[in-house]
């Protein structure tokens, strides 16, 4: 069997690559350093997986910010606005597309970022338009072969990974509607023959294409696209074409690959175990290899090799061995990097995770137990079965009814009340509600966990930053403000650690996008809360101004979603778990006198199943968590939620189902896109569409700002907007902040004069 990977963290260890992007882009080091990190990460990453003994190692897996970006710029798929700019090197074009650009008379915003897929890493979205051109523009990825053949020797063993064509379109976006993206599939497919002829000559054997989208729920007009495709590749390509789906299932899009030329097919056996027999079978009178997902690159628990070898058996029974590839689901960036980095886990509990070089090693596992290794089975099986008896009474016995997911009184009867009781301008203003996080800030909080400075010493310092936030909120004229959450490191993190049952990493960074990285929680029990986690700050923010100051909590599907989650029970008891503890701090705000309280849910839509058949069993129980998070609160006390990037334009119905009082979102860089389809809809609720890209530098001006208020007035009601950015504003620089959001009052204030006559 041959054992390969799909793809492996680029963070660096030590977040390298954050740490280097970040100083290039402040000016403090040079192109030769960024690329001198890069080039030590990727024989770092090299090594580890050929010295673990896989036959295929992935290749252009590395990316400095983004891999569906990388792959716009090898295909030459550059909007106008960035290749009008002046920049000095190919890197200062690739960060403006991605970052915006704002320098002299140059002011061109970011490119679009949304999900990818059910994940939470953030891509750049293509862009194209009716006459788009295809190129080879970028050199990437024949530098990288050059650079892994002095590392890995043997040619044959590097394995270059591209986005499949059809894939690459699905992933993009038109800029003008007078034609349809899968049109460009006949200009595309040639420059991907160009570049696969191209790695050919340079010795490559192996190619992985990429087609998530295999997993999706397919137009007629999509698998026209992929059919066409494939056939035209397989005319024309003589190397080893291993085509990749994982995050769901292919068995209803199976039929696209009769008569297509490719040497290997991998599929995702941990996100759909029971497509194998149907794989099975239509590969059985066909030379087609099959590639076995069965190492979950999405999750940090060890295999269970008992059922990984029913799975390698079956197939090799049905194929033979030498058919037969084993490999992890999906690309292992979900992931951490390597479990030894942890020092501070519990042993029992450390025993029984793996990261990202841990799967690679399980890999090697599972071909040795084939080979009748039982040794190796009977260890695995020990840890998993000794994990199984964890239980916590007092969550166990806790009863829920239908009164816990569902407010007193229907919005209408509650934004009357609340509009009294509030009493807010039109067009209110807020944050979503974190602030800059400075080295000082982080300074303070890492002293405090290693134990330099006192509990007293860092609340002191904690409580100054909030004085100072809360006035600087007061001189920009906010309407309703934040406590900044200094004292949080990660909007998720910050709660693993106040609640039993899950815990925190040292080092299990992930990349979300670009330089941006996330340290997910590990949920190893049972969920419960043991006391407040943020009423003291929350409370002391309030008690220095006269304005609204609104509780910042993270919702359930949330911490779940941005969490590795046990594998040992039903998703939705977790759920419910995680659910009834924010529940118990929503009450707790609401009875020390707040009276906003935002419940942060941006990953309701990325947790979505990719197949629409499995949808309604998943909104039964993220809506009823939401519910059960947010339903114990006075009609008085108005409940906001935030979402992130994503598309909503299929979900509404469940957006509407969660009953927030306010619902806050990215909108900016889709230049209010998304409210056409919130207004045809007819969302009953208030919305604060996010008229301020905080994922970019660039500071917005008072007319921009004006015009999408303007734009988000002629699609909802008036009395419904809220103005405020997209999402929080930790990453960003106070110089940028502050103007940006007195920008944003300014253009509040100027709409509150020339709007108010639309009010009926």
């Amino acid at each position: 069997m041959l054992k390969h990977n799909l793809g492996y963290p680029r963070i660096g260890i030590k977040r390298e690559l954050k740490n280097s992007c970040e100083a290039y882009w402040n000016n403090k080091n040079d192109l030769n350093n960024l690329f001198e990190i890069g080039r030590k990460i990727k024989k770092e990453n090299w090594e580890v997986q050929n010295k673990a003994g896989l036959d295929l190692i992935p290749c252009n897996d590395f990316s400095f910010y983004d891999h569906v970006l990388d792959m716009a710029l090898l295909l030459g798929a550059i909007p106008e606005e960035y290749m009008s700019i002046h920049h000095n090197n190919p890197m200062d074009l690739y960060f403006s597309m991605a970052r915006g650009f704002q320098k002299d008379k140059w002011d061109i915003r970011a490119m679009e970022m949304t999900k990818w897929f059910n994940t939470n890493y953030h891509y750049i979205v293509p862009e194209f338009d009716k006459t788009q051109k295809f190129f080879i523009f970028s050199n990437k990825i024949f530098e990288e072969v050059n650079e892994a053949k002095k590392i890995i020797k043997f040619t044959k063993k590097i394995k270059p990974v591209l986005i499949g064509p059809v894939s690459f379109l699905f992933l993009g976006k038109e800029k003008k509607r007078s034609f349809h993206k899968m049109d460009l599939i006949e200009k595309l497919v040639p420059i991907y023959i160009q570049i696969i002829h191209k790695l050919q000559n340079e010795g490559v054997y192996w190619i992985q294409l990429d087609e998530p989208i295999l997993g999706l729920d397919l137009s007629d007009r999509e698998k026209e696209t992929f059919k066409y495709a494939y056939k035209e590749i397989g005319n024309k390509i003589s190397s080893e074409i291993l085509l990749t789906s994982y995050f769901d299932g292919i068995s209803e899009n199976i039929s696209l690959l009769k008569n297509i030329s490719i040497k290997a097919l991998h599929i995702d056996l941990v996100e759909d175990s029971k497509q194998l027999d149907k794989i099975l079978y239509f590969l059985k009178e066909s030379n087609i290899n099959l590639s076995l997902g069965i190492v979950n690159g999405r999750n940090v628990w060890i295999n269970n090799y008992a059922n990984s070898i029913k799975k390698i058996k079956k197939s090799i029974d049905f194929l033979g061995e030498d058919r037969i590839m084993i490999a992890p689901n999906c690309s292992l960036i979900h992931v951490p990097i390597d479990i030894e980095s942890e020092n501070l886990i519990h042993k029992d509990i450390k025993n029984r995770m793996a990261f990202a070089k841990q799967k690679i090693y399980e890999l090697i596992d599972l071909e040795k137990i084939i080979k009748g290794d039982k040794n190796l089975l009977l260890e695995n099986k020990n840890i998993i079965e000794k994990y199984k008896n964890e239980s916590n009474e007092k969550v166990k016995k806790r009863e829920i009814s239908n009164e816990n997911f569902n407010r007193k009184n229907t919005f209408e009867i509650r934004q009357k009340k609340q509009k009294e009781k509030l009493n807010l301008p039109i067009f209110p203003t807020t944050t979503i509600g974190s602030f800059p996080q400075t080295k000082e800030i982080r300074s303070i909080r890492n002293k405090f966990r290693k134990q330099i400075i006192s509990k007293e010493e860092y609340t002191k310092k904690i409580k100054e930053f909030i004085v100072d936030v809360i006035e600087k909120q007061e001189k920009i004229n906010l309407d309703v403000l934040v406590h900044g959450e200094f004292e949080r490191t990660d909007m998720v993190e910050y709660f693993s650690e106040k609640l039993q049952g899950i815990l925190s990493t040292e080092n299990g960074w992930v990349q979300s996008y670009g330089s941006r990285c996330v340290k997910p929680p590990i949920i190893y029990g049972n969920v419960n809360r043991m006391d407040d986690m943020t009423i003291d700050w929350i409370c002391f923010a309030q008690s220095r101004t006269t304005k609204l100051v609104k509780g910042m909590l993270t919702g359930p599907v949330t911490i779940l979603q941005w969490s590795f989650v046990r594998d040992d029970q039903p998703i939705y008891d977790t759920a419910y778990q995680i659910a009834w503890a924010i529940r118990e701090e929503v009450l707790s705000l609401e009875k020390n006198g707040i009276k906003i309280i935002q419940i942060d849910e941006p990953a309701i839509r990325e947790g979505l199943p990719l197949k629409k058949k499995n949808w309604k069993f998943y909104f039964d129980w993220a809506i009823k968590a939401f519910r059960m998070s947010s339903s114990g609160v006075k009609d008085e006390t108005q409940i906001h939620t935030h979402m992130c990037y994503s598309e909503f334009n299929d979900i509404f119905e469940h957006i509407a189902d969660m009953d927030a009082d306010v619902i806050t979102m990215e909108t900016s860089r889709s230049k209010m896109e998304l409210l056409k389809a919130f207004s045809d809809f007819s969302y009953p609720n208030e919305i604060g569409p996010g008229v301020y890209d905080i994922h970019s530098p660039r500071i917005p001006t008072v007319e921009e700002i004006y015009d999408l208020i303007e734009k988000a007035s002629k699609k909802l009601p008036i009395k419904n907007i809220w103005i405020n950015p997209d999402c929080g504003l930790k990453t960003r620089k106070w110089e940028e902040v502050l103007k940006s959001l007195k920008n944003m009052t300014e253009a509040a204030k100027i709409a509150r004069i020339k709007l108010v006559n639309q009010l009926s």
